[in-house]
Order: C-alpha cells, then sequence, then structure tokens
C-alpha cells in the first residue's frame, strides 16, 4: 500500500468498483489502488489511456505522474478528507486537453475547517494560493506532527514554496524510526548530528 494511502481507502475504492460494475454492466470500469503491483498499475493506466476503459476508480495513487489528456470528468468522494494540495494535485488529473473538463467535489464536512477546506477549493485554481492556505490552516506544527507554535526555522527551504519535499522528507524519517534502522550503525553520524543540534526530541 502506498504510504499515503490507507487500507480502508483501498476498501472503499474495491467496494465502490464493485458497485459500479453492477450499476452501469455496458461499461468498461478499471480499478486502480496503490496495493496493485507496479505491472497491474500500468496495465490498468495504458487501457485507460487508450480508451479501453470509460471509468477508472481510483484512490490517491493517481495524485501525481498520471496524464491522461483524455480524462474529462472526476468525482472525489468524501472529498474534506483531504487536505488542499491533495484536492488540487488530484483535480490536476483532468482538463488536461482542450475538451471542457469537471471535478465534482462529493463532501459532508462536520467542522468549520471542512467547510472553509471546499469553500476554497470552488474559489481558486491556483496551486500557490492553495498551498499557503494549506499551510495556514494546518500550521507548521501540524505539518510535522508536533504541535507548537511560531515558524521553525530552516537553513535551506521555505516552508510554504517547499512543504511538498518537506512533506517526503518527514515521511522518510518516520519510516526510518518505524523500521528500526535509524538506530544502526549505519545511521550513527547522523543520530550523533542530530543529538548535537538538539533535534533527536522531535522524533519522538
Amino acid at each position: 500500500i502506498e504510504s499515503s494511502e490507507h487500507l480502508e481507502d483501498v476498501q472503499n475504492a474495491i467496494a465502490l468498483y464493485e458497485n459500479l460494475q453492477v450499476a452501469l454492466p455496458q461499461r468498461r470500469i478499471g480499478l486502480l489502488h496503490g496495493k496493485m503491483s507496479a505491472d497491474e498499475k500500468d496495465d490498468v493506466m495504458h487501457r485507460y489511456s487508450a480508451h479501453e476503459l470509460d471509468v477508472l476508480v481510483a484512490t490517491t495513487v493517481v495524485e501525481v505522474g498520471v496524464n491522461v489528456p483524455n480524462a474529462t470528468f472526476m468525482m472525489i468522494y468524501d472529498a474534506d478528507r483531504f487536505g488542499l494540495s491533495t484536492l488540487h494535485q488530484l483535480r490536476g488529473r483532468v482538463g488536461r486537453s482542450d475538451f471542457q473538463s469537471y471535478c465534482v467535489l462529493i463532501a459532508s464536512p462536520k467542522t468549520e475547517t471542512g467547510i472553509e477546506r471546499m469553500q476554497i477549493m470552488t474559489q481558486t485554481t491556483d496551486g500557490f494560493e492553495l498551498s499557503e492556505k494549506d499551510l495556514e490552516m494546518r500550521g507548521p506544527g501540524d505539518f510535522f506532527g508536533v504541535k507548537q507554535s511560531g515558524l521553525p526555522d530552516f537553513l535551506v527551504g521555505n516552508l510554504v514554496e517547499d512543504y511538498r519535499m518537506l512533506e517526503v522528507a518527514r515521511d522518510e524519517a518516520a519510516q526510518l524510526m518505524q523500521s528500526g534502522v535509524f538506530f544502526t550503525n549505519e545511521f550513527e553520524r547522523l543520530r550523533t548530528f542530530i543529538e548535537d543540534k538538539v533535534l533527536y526530541q522531535s522524533f519522538d
């Protein structure tokens, strides 16, 4: 399963795929999620790009790296569960040709933040503006998985402009910690460096 993808999302996608097969027997429906092998995913995307599929049910595995110009309509279920940056990336999978395209957000937000997020998505398509709004709503502390006040200091990088890269770095660091690899001799120098910089407690 993709690191950014939960088992529940895969199960929901499979359930929707099976329901659509029953409801739309005349349509060719495909399924794409992070639990599939690379070859399986490539095969599905090839068939979709070649017009051999009419409908593609997918998890957020399609968020980046997918270019299908003939895709003109997207429905995002439970859209209020996703951050603005993810919604923007998903929305960018359609409208990549001269054909009129649509992205429908299906949501039932229960919080003011969820409602605000949906409103923002209907007001702008500017990726940078959405990134700023996303950061404002989540806050830098929540971004790093630790509640804190004020903006952290960086020697390199900009929290707004480079947050996608920082997310990847955060996830890689978490994976190192969870796997136990971080505590092997291979990373002894890195551990020492972090301890010297008084950052080690940030990983607790």
